[in-house]
């Protein structure tokens, strides 16, 4: 009986299509060359939705996502990660990024590209579902899952 993991052989990247950033890139991903095959979908799209439909598609939207073949889901600084794990120029710094050192330099480098997307976006307020919110005129805020209210305890 064999044990082992299958190989990942395509990645699909989901990726807002109306964003800036997001679409630049996606366009440079396109360039690289690629130990797996990666393969960018807009988020949120009917393509998006007929391939994933047990995927929460809005949550999609709020941070780049990423499928393996084998179902897989990979969100935010772990998406970034395996991208670049795809990635034949990039591989060694996606292994080193998975060290947790690395994991949180990827998480600041994922907030300092959600803010400029933020701040690119209209000028608009933009919620994350994990309690992380940006406002133009004041920046990330965080309100744990179910303190938004003020209704939390703080001691």
């Amino acid at each position: 009986m064999n044990t082992s993991p299958a190989p990942v052989r395509r990645l699909t990247v989901l990726y807002d299509a109306d964003c800036e950033l997001c679409t630049f890139v996606r366009a440079w991903l396109d360039r690289q060359p690629q130990l797996v095959r990666l393969e960018p979908i807009p988020a949120g799209s009917a393509r998006a939705r007929a391939r994933f439909p047990d995927l929460d598609h809005r949550a999609t939207l709020d941070e780049i996502t990423v499928v393996g073949d084998s179902g897989q889901v990979y969100r935010g600084a772990a998406a970034w990660i395996v991208t670049l794990w795809a990635l034949r120029e990039y591989r060694p710094l996606a292994h080193r990024l998975s060290t947790p050192a690395g994991t949180t330099l990827a998480r600041g480098a994922v907030l300092t590209a959600a803010k400029w997307r933020g701040a690119r976006w209209g000028g608009r307020a933009y919620a994350r579902g994990d309690g992380w919110r940006y406002h133009p005129s004041h920046g990330w805020t965080y309100s744990p899952p179910g303190c938004a209210d003020g209704a939390c305890a703080t001691g």
